[in-house]
């Protein structure tokens, strides 16, 4: 029962379902607004490594070697968690694990005229913005020089705003150094 309770707060701490309202991070930042006063938050996928059983390594398989699973997460401007789907293996592809997100009946929700911003792994859909292909994008391409025309500009404030969600997954990763440890 206490851990139970302990869930329960943790829950109501660190997961926040998105409303309707544009998030402050925005609408007081003018780089932002008005631009980005429908987003509701940012998309991505992340590695946690796994130890997984002999006959089923292969699905948890990552690009880089190891064994991992890949954890889709929704998360806010004020860095909470609004949707986590863990549990697919490590070489599934993050625009087939955000389809399974969306066709879930307590799956991940989008509101009708709201968007996230996703990388480009996404694709193109309803309900989240990726970057355009081909255009600088990673803030550290532009220290030199700064956007040339509207679609890096764009590309610079979408980077800059995606950033959140690697934010999170590195302070999540460094207070829970199991979630970044080699499986044993």
């Amino acid at each position: 029962m206490v851990v139970l309770r302990a869930i329960l707060k943790l829950y109501k701490v660190v997961i926040r379902l998105p409303d309707e309202s544009t998030p402050s991070e925005i609408r007081n930042n003018p780089r932002f607004y008005p631009y980005f006063k429908d987003c509701i938050g940012v998309l991505n996928g992340t590695h946690v490594c796994a130890s997984i059983t002999l006959s089923i390594q292969g699905r948890f398989r990552s690009r880089k070697g190891g064994t991992t699973q890949n954890v889709l997460a929704a998360i806010t401007f004020d860095l909470k968690f609004s949707y986590v789907l863990a549990g697919w293996g490590g070489s599934a592809h993050d625009s087939r694990i955000l389809s399974d997100a969306l066709s879930r009946s307590r799956g991940l929700r989008i509101l009708e005229g709201k968007y996230y911003l996703a990388d480009a792994g996404y694709g193109i859909q309803n309900g989240y913005i990726t970057p355009y292909c081909g255009v600088r994008y990673h803030l550290k391409e532009f220290h030199a020089q700064g956007p040339e025309n509207a679609k890096e500009l764009f590309n610079l404030r979408h980077s800059s705003l995606r950033i959140t969600v690697e934010r999170v997954f590195g302070i999540l990763k460094k207070r829970f150094r199991v979630l970044d440890a080699e499986p044993f």
